[in-house]
């Protein structure tokens, strides 16, 4: 009979040897060394906001040039979604390929500091925490009800078919961008790990919340709630499965539920800036604080999870393995 372990489906999360990623480091000090190497940092955020901004025009020009020219339509169509969310997508590749580049980091590394998505923890994140994150999304839609628009069948159909497909895909992109590849440029900057994971929790969070375009007290604190949360996980956990499963609820939720309810997205989008917020924003952030805190308190007697000390040397080593050697938390 077949090992278990060779079988896709059925392999167990385990990690992998990956060359060149420091043993027992955090996940947000893999890039760190003896040299802050602060000026590659830069370059490194600095390429990764042009490929952020470079892959969502170029997406949204071919999808507009096929509207307009060939569909027939104007305004905010679903050709633009799924364009907008592949572009996200593509940060999948793309930051794995700099971290490649950059810093001699496998591709692998970027999902974990165990060198694989851990579909256990993906999957255990979501059962355990969306079902109340989708609840109280769903509460705030009927506490803050938009204006509606008509959508045709097939449009609804389409933005269905997106949120389940494309969607997922580009919330993942922007947490391998951010809680990912700059996570990790920011926290190997600081001399130590707890100064490391502090910076970069803030600087992402703060960065890419002013990135969505609100400067409204209220929707500008649920995007700084969200994002820290995202990146808070992503340090306690040592990966970003529980972050991508958080924010896909996220997503897709408000994306479905918008549709639903025939809410102009289009005009949502483009008018970040001038929309006024209110209480109601805030309520799906106290349920991610409650989150948080429940990751935190789980993680409280291990600390933040490590890359391993001891690993089998590939994902179809049937060879018995040591077990990992738990490392003391590093203190400043």
């Amino acid at each position: 009979m077949p090992n278990a372990a060779s079988n896709w489906l059925l392999q167990i999360d385990e990690p992998i040897s990956a060359s060149r990623v420091p043993s027992a480091a955090e996940y947000h000090r893999v890039y760190a060394g003896e040299k802050r190497r602060i000026p590659r940092g830069i370059l490194a955020i600095a390429l990764l906001l042009v490929g952020f901004a470079g892959f969502a025009q170029l997406s949204l020009l071919g999808a507009r040039h096929i509207d307009t020219e060939i569909l027939g339509r104007a305004g905010f169509t679903p050709l633009q979604q799924a364009a907008g969310a592949l572009s996200l997508a593509l940060l999948i590749p793309y930051c794995m390929l700099l971290q490649r580049l950059l810093y001699g980091i496998p591709f692998s590394s970027l999902h974990s500091v165990a060198g694989i998505f851990r579909y256990g923890i993906f999957a255990r994140s979501l059962l355990a925490f969306g079902p109340a994150l989708l609840l109280v999304i769903a509460a705030g839609f009927l506490a803050a009800p938009a204006d509606q628009v008509p959508w045709t069948a097939a449009d609804l159909v389409a933005y269905f078919v997106i949120g389940m497909l494309l969607t997922p895909l580009a919330a993942a992109g922007e947490e391998y961008g951010f809680r990912g590849f700059m996570f990790r440029i920011v926290g190997g900057w600081a001399r130590g790990a707890r100064s490391g994971a502090l910076i970069s929790i803030i600087v992402p969070t703060v960065l890419f919340s002013l990135m969505h375009g609100s400067l409204d007290p209220y929707i500008l604190t649920s995007y700084l709630v969200l994002f820290g949360s995202l990146a808070i996980a992503t340090w306690r956990t040592g990966g970003l499965e529980t972050a991508i499963a958080l924010h896909i609820v996220y997503n897709v939720t408000a994306l479905v539920l918008g549709t639903t309810l025939h809410v102009d997205l289009g005009g949502a989008l483009n008018s970040r800036e001038e929309i006024s917020g209110s209480i109601a924003n805030l309520v799906p952030s106290v349920v991610l604080i409650l989150i948080t805190a429940t990751i935190w308190w789980i993680t409280r007697k291990s600390g933040p999870a490590r890359t391993p000390a001891h690993v089998r040397p590939s994902p179809r080593s049937n060879s018995p393995k040591e077990p990992a050697t738990p490392a003391e938390n590093a203190t400043d």
